[in-house]
């Protein structure tokens, strides 16, 4: 059983299912970025990133950042898209545009700079960090 049972609840993300994100993706009134949550029910790793993100909601919630996410272990088929090999995994997209991910649970420090990262370059066109390169993700391993 989850750790985290009443999750989505005290914070709320739109599930969608592989057939949808496309579709939920270039909705034209969503906000400039989008984080994507695969996770999976009573997977420890998805329970740690749960309990940090309820540990402090307002870090994460940002005005240019709508939350989605999806029980890859119910919806195989977004497992497959993106050929998953563990999780949690959060894929952050501009727009329609996947930007990168995040891979497993870096911290609340290293998730919240990474997404503050994206969206300090959401100016830019293209997106262009302070050194002159694209803002990158951080890629963790677990």
């Amino acid at each position: 059983m989850s750790a985290v049972p009443q999750f989505f609840e005290q914070f709320p993300m739109r599930r969608v299912t592989a057939a949808e994100l496309d579709a939920a993706l270039a909705e034209a009134d969503a906000p400039p970025l989008t984080i994507l949550f695969l996770w999976g029910r009573d997977c420890p790793n998805c329970d740690i990133a749960k309990q940090a993100i309820l540990s402090a909601p307002l870090r994460f919630d940002w005005p240019q950042v709508r939350w989605l996410q999806d029980n890859v272990y119910d919806d195989l088929d977004m497992a497959h898209r993106f050929a998953l090999h563990g999780i949690p995994v959060f894929f952050v997209f501009r727009g329609s545009r996947l930007m990168g991910r995040i891979t497993s649970w870096p911290g609340l420090g290293e998730f919240t700079q990474a997404i503050g990262r994206q969206i300090a370059a959401l100016g830019a066109h293209p997106p262009v960090g302070h050194d002159g390169h694209r803002p990158y993700l951080t890629l963790v391993k677990g």
